[in-house]
């Protein structure tokens, strides 16, 4: 009779078999950590939908919030203090996350943008309620950057891609559900509610980042490079008034621009001089040395411009020329919006599965640059349907560009440089959209006045010597002949923007046409490694 071994007296010539059966076993904790690492996208999905929903809320209410508090003349300075908050804080967030541990800096920005979320929404007056969106924006600027940064840090960029779709249906749901509900609270509970509803949104993600996320401390032993923060601070801030105020409240030619086109690049030059000589600067100039990065900050900035700058005037374009109302020009972008989502995720799916991405910029390039010319040929007559399809294809050009370009951006430098990296891509498009909205603004304001002297005379431009744009209770009240003049006038400037912006996105096609096909961390992992590769080569499992 042969006795049964017990586990303590297996001979030791069957360890190599038992550890190739426990191989071939998942991890005990994979489960639970496969929670956790939902758990946590989920958080940061939340905060990033904070981000990009406060702005799109805010316009609905804006009538109803200058009606009680009044302030008409800084109308703009509630868009405006959140808009430079945002842009120049971004950077900073960045850097202190590289240098003293991802978490605790974001959890201090959704803090802080919740904090700015209650003042708002108990402001008193319009200079009180300026102020307290500039301390939103302050921490929105944390929370974009603190999201793609601690995605870079938890998921290799191989595997990032998955996530590409959550990222462009999270601006969906911003670009779509945010004028829907800004009307409806402001319409049912007040426009207070536009910023209290942030609150249970955020406390949320602040529990369950809290709960679940675990990234290794950091402490850094340099000094904060407080001085190139300032001078990046004030470049930045001097860029961004530029592209707000000119054209609008002073004449391009003006004293007060020149005078801020002067402090920006002063202040930007002395940065770049202090950033070559302190240990620990702001933004780490090496990283822009790498080519690929350098090529997608562009496309960045250049996608940001155009994006921003051309669909700014869509609804404009819907509303006047095609007699849709506010809510459905909202409901109007879903063919674009659409787009986007499905190519982002088509993109994200086959970058995990073949490592390859660079036919995403580039086809993206040749897509942004063909919708944005077919874009241009709309006129008086086009129908939705045809726009729609137009829009789509816009779209889809944007999902190949949105999250693989900071894929590109954020595989091209050491993990070290994270934050920086990530908020450096942030910034530039954000800079792109700041200067896409002023420059092709412009284009579109001086085309409508042409086109409303020629059409209707001196007495129809007149109507819009203060502004290019009228709201549609306005131009219900025009005579129909100056009314007919208008809407063609409004056709033909959005003709001008996007036939603008079909030239300036060649650029970006030339610019995608130079990334270099470099290996995505995390990709490593071989047909006969793929169940090691799962358990252990992503960080997300051993972090979270």
């Amino acid at each position: 009779m042969v006795r049964k071994q017990s586990d303590d007296e297996a001979p030791s010539a069957s360890a190599p078999a038992q550890a190739a059966r426990e191989a071939q076993q998942p991890p005990a904790k994979a489960e639970p950590k496969q929670r956790s690492t939902s758990v946590v996208i989920f958080a940061l999905m939340i905060a990033m939908l904070l981000a990009m929903l406060d702005n799109m809320i805010v316009g609905t209410a804006m009538p109803t919030i200058v009606g009680e508090l009044g302030g008409l003349d800084h109308l703009s300075w509630v868009v405006t203090a959140y808009t430079l908050a945002t842009a120049a804080s971004t950077p900073i967030w960045g850097k202190l996350g590289d240098m003293y541990g991802r978490k605790g800096i974001f959890l201090t920005s959704i803090a802080v943008f919740l904090g700015g979320s209650a003042l708002s929404g108990m402001a008193q007056s319009m200079g009180e309620l300026i102020g307290f969106r500039a301390i939103q924006g302050l921490g929105a600027g944390g929370l974009m950057v603190g999201v793609m940064a601690i995605i870079g840090d938890l998921v290799p960029p191989r595997e990032r891609g998955r996530y590409q779709g959550i990222m462009a249906g999270v601006m969906a749901v911003a670009m779509i559900g945010g004028p829907l509900v800004g009307g409806t609270l402001t319409d049912h509970l007040g426009w207070r509610w536009i910023f209290y509803i942030n609150l249970p949104l955020g406390a949320i993600a602040l529990a369950a980042i809290t709960a679940v996320l675990h990234l290794p401390k950091k402490r850094s032993q340099g000094r904060i490079d407080y001085t190139g923060a300032a001078l990046l601070t004030v470049g930045i801030t001097a860029l961004v008034l530029i592209t707000t105020w000119g054209g609008n409240e002073y004449a391009w030619g003006s004293g007060q621009i020149i005078g801020l086109g002067a402090v920006g690049v002063l202040s930007l030059v002395a940065f770049l001089y202090v950033e070559t000589r302190v240990a620990e600067p702001v933004l780490p100039l090496h990283i822009f040395r790498n080519p690929n990065f350098s090529l997608v900050t562009a496309i960045g900035f250049l996608t940001g411009f155009v994006m921003f700058g051309s669909t700014t005037f869509l609804p404009l374009y819907q509303q006047t020329v095609q007699g849709a109302t506010a809510t459905n020009s909202g409901l109007l972008l879903l063919p674009m919006l659409l787009g986007m989502l499905v190519v982002s995720l088509v993109a994200g799916r086959v970058t995990t599965s073949t490592g390859k991405y660079k036919i995403f910029p580039v086809v993206g390039g040749l897509l942004i640059t063909g919708g944005m010319f077919l874009l241009s040929t709309m006129d008086t007559e086009t129908t939705r349907f045809t726009s729609g399809l137009f829009m789509a294809v816009l779209g889809m050009g944007m999902g190949c560009l949105m999250q693989t370009t900071m894929l590109v951006a954020q595989n091209s430098v050491e993990m070290k440089d994270m934050g920086v990296g990530s908020s450096s891509a942030t910034l530039f498009r954000t800079l792109g959209g700041s200067f896409g909205v002023a420059i092709l603004g412009a284009l579109f304001t001086n085309q409508v006045r042409d086109t409303m002297t020629e059409r209707g005379g001196g007495k129809a431009a007149a109507i819009t010597s203060g502004s290019a744009q009228l709201d549609p209770a306005s131009l219900k009240l025009l005579p129909p002949p100056i009314r007919d003049a208008y809407t063609h006038a409004v056709a033909s400037g959005a003709h001008q923007v996007f036939l603008w912006g079909a030239l300036i996105s060649i650029v970006g096609a030339v610019a995608a046409w130079f990334v270099k096909e470099v290996p995505l961390r995390g990709a490593a992992a071989k047909p006969a490694e793929s169940d090691e590769a799962a358990a252990g080569a992503a960080p997300i499992a051993e972090t979270v």
